[in-house]
C-alpha cells in the first residue's frame, strides 16, 4: 500500500469518513438521548477538536515549518512544544474529535465505528510515512521525541 501513503489530504480523507458515517446511521439503529445533551456533547467535542487543531497550526506557523501533510520532507523545523507537548498528531486528533463529534450529532453508535476507520487509515497511510520523512531529516532528535510524546494522546 506504499502507493496510497500521503496521497490523500487527511481533510479530505477525514470528510470521505464523515459520509460514510452518516450512510451507517441513516441504515442502522440510533440511540434514544435527549437533543439538549447530544448537541451539548456535540458542541464539546467540536470545540475540543478545535482546539487541538488550531494549537497544531499555530505551533507549526510559529516554526516557520510546513503545515502540508502530503510534504513531510519539506519540513524545515521538528516541532516539539506547546501542543506537540501532548500530542505527535494533534490535528489529526482534532480530525478524529470532529468524527466523534459527528457520531454523536447523529445519535449513532455504529457511526463510531468511522472514527476507529479514521484512526486506523491515518496511523497505517499517513502518520507512518510523515514519521519516516521526520526521521530522515531530525534522526535522533525525533527518535527522542517520538520516544516521549505519544501519536495520539
Amino acid at each position: 500500500m506504499p502507493t496510497l501513503e500521503n496521497r490523500i489530504p487527511p481533510p479530505l480523507v477525514a470528510t470521505l469518513f464523515a459520509l460514510c458515517m452518516w450512510a451507517l446511521a441513516a441504515v442502522l439503529p440510533k440511540v434514544a438521548v435527549s437533543d439538549t445533551l447530544r448537541l451539548i456533547a456535540t458542541a464539546a467535542l467540536v470545540a475540543l477538536g478545535a482546539f487541538f487543531c488550531l494549537a497544531g497550526v499555530l505551533s507549526f506557523r510559529r516554526a516557520r515549518t510546513t503545515v502540508n501533510p502530503l510534504k513531510p520532507q519539506t519540513a524545515s523545523a521538528l516541532v516539539s512544544s506547546g501542543i506537540y507537548r501532548l500530542s505527535r498528531n494533534p490535528m489529526y486528533l482534532g480530525f478524529a474529535l470532529f468524527l466523534a463529534a459527528w457520531a454523536v450529532f447523529l445519535a449513532s453508535p455504529w457511526a463510531l465505528l468511522g472514527v476507529l476507520g479514521f484512526i486506523l487509515y491515518m496511523n497505517r497511510l499517513q502518520i507512518a510515512a510523515e514519521e519516516r520523512a521526520l526521521e530522515a531529516l531530525f534522526g535522533a532528535e525525533f527518535s527522542r521525541y517520538k520516544s516521549a510524546v505519544r501519536r495520539w494522546l
